[in-house]
């Protein structure tokens, strides 16, 4: 029941944060019951403009929005006698978009069987303003809308039924994220469905397992109270659903450590992410973390088969998408030569390892001092293993161009800070496992961003391949790198 256009709003909203490109949302119910209304209320919050202009398209048949996070075509086919007119509209090219019909009853067997169907009804014995809404996911479509359903019920329990809320930009996994405000109170919102196993590919094991990928929030959870409880800024959990997948997260705020257009490192602040791996690799680490009462999370180590299934993404979707998929026999001298590279860091000491320590992850809070002025996001995925992995993700940034210079000054600044607590820090072991890392880490950055492109339809990941392919050919110039270097120079492609 929608009591007013304020409940429409916040309805709208609940709605508009979980549509992807590619949806379809029927909306059915008689003149008058709100239909338009509701659309407007959807691109006005997917706009974040409550004043742009929505016209009804009851007589130019379809409008299209060109919103921030996707397209938005708004059809009405009140006037359209029939499916065989659809051909005209250009319905037909909206895999990029969302699309939300009205009267979908005139299209007959056109409509497609992954769809959101919400029906509207006026309800003048309660009042007015008064709708009974029915929502329905079919096909694909019915997950998320049970999804929905849930996360209501969530916010309900912690109190936050009526926050306001809005999409927050993520990562490149399936979760999502909102931001909630609440009486002046801000919240992060996670919403992060238990992974389905991919297909099995070595053992019996998919690729999640044998990585050890994170597979539900108990790990995001164990993490983050482990890091707080050690003075860094990882976000307060102020509620969890460890079954559904919802975890309510302090909101540290939108400011990063980079700046501009494009994004570039702000160097003093790189600075002081680099002193908060200095302290927490100073510190010896449990391999268990408590979750809840009688629940505790063991961080898997970063073992060989980790870092070998990870590297060879590089031959399973970059060497094919660049038309120079790898023979057998260099495959086999690909894995023999990281094998062998990857030795000391499988001897060196472990510690936490959060992974995807660089520039998307890491926020700036300008009113903290220390390490806590950085805030650290999305280590789900820790690990134990060698402590130059971090350095190597924040010093070749994934994300933005980071200088040579840049880079050296930040490495010798890790250096010095482990050597004011251990004057006998070995440097130059040091650099050849951060070298390694580097050059593990932008492998694997390559095949992933080829994946994320091909396989997940995301290809604004390929902008940032000539960048990884340059961090590959950095890192590769260490001397103890040289037999991979050579396999990397007769066997990798530049990107296009």
């Amino acid at each position: 029941m929608l009591a007013n256009e304020e409940a429409t709003r916040r309805f709208a909203a609940d709605v508009a944060n979980m549509l992807e490109p590619g949806d379809f949302v029927a909306l059915s119910g008689d003149l008058g019951a709100g239909k338009t209304t509701f659309v407007r209320a959807i691109i006005a919050h997917l706009a974040n403009d409550a004043d742009i202009e929505v016209p009804s398209p009851t007589f130019t048949l379809v409008q299209n929005y060109d919103l921030p996070r996707f397209r938005v075509v708004h059809a009405d086919l009140y006037r359209v006698a029939g499916a065989d007119e659809l051909a005209e509209l250009g319905l037909d090219e909206t895999a990029d978009a969302v699309v939300m019909m009205e009267w979908p009853d005139r299209a007959g067997g056109a409509l497609p069987q992954d769809r959101i169907d919400i029906a509207f009804a006026l309800a003048p014995h309660d009042g007015a303003e008064h709708r009974i809404v029915h929502m329905d996911g079919r096909g694909a479509a019915a997950a998320r809308v049970a999804r929905l359903d849930a996360m209501l019920g969530f916010l309900d329990k912690a109190g936050l039924a009526g926050a306001a809320r809005a999409h927050v930009a993520g990562d490149a996994s399936s979760r999502s994220y909102e931001r909630l405000i609440n009486g002046g109170r801000r919240f992060i919102l996670m919403n992060a469905p238990r992974k389905a196993d991919g297909p099995p590919i070595k053992r019996g094991l998919p690729y999640s397992a044998i990585a050890h990928l994170a597979e539900d929030v108990k790990p995001f959870v164990a993490v983050a109270n482990g890091l707080r409880e050690r003075g860094f800024s990882a976000p307060k959990i102020f509620l969890a659903d460890y079954d559904a997948g919802f975890v309510l997260l302090e909101d540290l705020g939108a400011e990063l450590i980079i700046a501009g257009d494009p994004p570039a490192p702000i160097p003093e602040r790189y600075e002081r992410a680099v002193d908060v791996l200095i302290e927490l690799h100073r510190h010896d680490l449990p391999e268990a973390l408590p979750v809840a009462p009688q629940v505790e999370h063991r961080i898997p180590p970063y073992d060989l088969d980790a870092f070998l299934i990870e590297v060879e993404l590089l031959l399973d979707w970059y060497l094919p998408v660049r038309g120079a998929p790898a023979t057998a026999e260099a495959r086999t001298e690909f894995l023999s030569l990281w094998q062998e590279a990857l030795r000391p860091a499988l001897a060196a000491s472990k510690t936490w390892v959060l992974r995807d320590f660089h520039s998307p992850n890491l926020l700036w809070l300008a009113d903290r001092s220390g390490v806590a002025q950085v805030g650290l996001l999305d280590f789900q995925d820790a690990v134990m293993g060698p402590a130059a992995f971090d350095l190597a993700s924040l010093a070749q940034d994934a994300r933005v161009d980071v200088a040579e210079e840049l880079e050296t000054m930040l490495f010798r600044r890790y250096v010095e800070g482990r050597r004011a607590h251990e004057p006998d820090f070995d440097a130059d072991a040091f650099g050849r496992l951060y070298a390694t890392l580097a050059a593990q880490r932008a492998t694997k950055i390559l095949g992933i961003f080829a994946r994320l492109d091909r396989r997940d339809g995301k290809p604004q990941y390929l902008r940032h391949l000539p960048r990884i392919y340059g961090y590959t050919r950095r890192a590769l110039r260490h001397p103890a790198l040289a037999a991979l270097r050579d396999w990397y120079r007769a066997h990798l492609p530049p990107p296009l």
